[in-house]
């Protein structure tokens, strides 16, 4: 399919600013589909409240656009009523692990099978720069002029620590990998966690003194490399993007029917 079936063109312009990372994840989530030859009717896309939540407006599959961090909560009420769709979950900062951070951790832990696909710009885009659990020590944000003092999460050791079965980091800068481990993430059958380094040069940029967001994109490319490579031993403060985890554990849904089979067996 060409790639503006994928998308509503109705709602276009879309709303994101100028230089925005989340327009950039959003092509290479089309592209992803498209290279795994889903049809639309198998794709439910579930999102909250935010800049990145804006995503399932923009594609035209079966979508859900809900509350503030109640994204995987939803998405986990669809899966168990029609387990042989495929989820996608696209959300910011805050949906997935401020309000939204208790869904998260117990979606994880039950490995239901969807994609938690976490932009992660550093900031609160939508409502006027506010710093979230991603900011990080020392950066400035619109409630943190004299900087904040909270350390960020860090998305991929907390996703393996909850027990997610499948989790990657990949940057906007690096759309070719991006596409590779977004499809990857959507076969895994299991809870699939993707974070994406997303930048904002409006807010979090500006405020930080990043530049402008070609400037943002080539921090990216400077500051990131594959996992294991040698270029981590010699300068550790390099952030690590590729598949950390990829593993077999029992899909929530599947087990959940293998209880329904007992109490009917059990019934008789």
């Amino acid at each position: 399919m060409p790639v503006k079936d994928y998308i509503r063109e109705r709602f276009f312009p879309h709303m994101w600013c100028p230089g925005c990372g989340h327009g950039i994840v959003m092509n290479a989530l089309i592209r992803a589909i498209e290279d795994l030859g889903l049809s639309k009717n198998e794709i439910v896309m579930v999102s909250g409240i935010g800049c990145s939540s804006r995503i399932s407006g923009y594609l035209d599959f079966h979508t859900l656009h809900t509350l503030h961090g109640r994204a995987l909560a939803f998405a986990t009420g669809v899966k168990m009523g029609l387990p042989g769709l495929n989820i996608i979950v696209p959300m910011g900062d805050g949906d997935a692990l401020a309000i939204g951070g208790n869904h998260f951790i117990h979606a994880a832990r039950r490995n239901i099978e969807m994609t938690a696909i976490i932009m992660n710009n550093r900031i609160y885009g939508m409502t006027g720069g506010q710093y979230s659990p991603l900011s990080g020590y020392g950066t400035l944000a619109t409630t943190a002029p004299y900087t904040n003092i909270d350390y960020d999460f860090d998305v991929v050791e907390l996703s393996i620590a909850a027990g997610a079965t499948f989790v990657a980091r990949a940057t906007t800068y690096h759309v070719q990998q991006m596409i590779d481990v977004l499809k990857k993430a959507i076969l895994h059958e299991g809870f699939s966690v993707v974070e994406i380094l997303s930048q904002c040069p409006t807010y979090f940029g500006r405020k930080n003194k990043m530049g402008s967001a070609v400037e943002m994109m080539a921090y990216y490319r400077d500051h990131t490399t594959p996992l294991g490579s040698k270029a981590k031993k010699e300068n550790p403060d390099l952030i690590e993007r590729g598949i950390f985890v990829q593993k077999e554990r029992p899909e929530y849904c599947r087990e959940y029917d293998k209880i329904i089979e007992r109490a009917k067996t059990k019934g008789k």
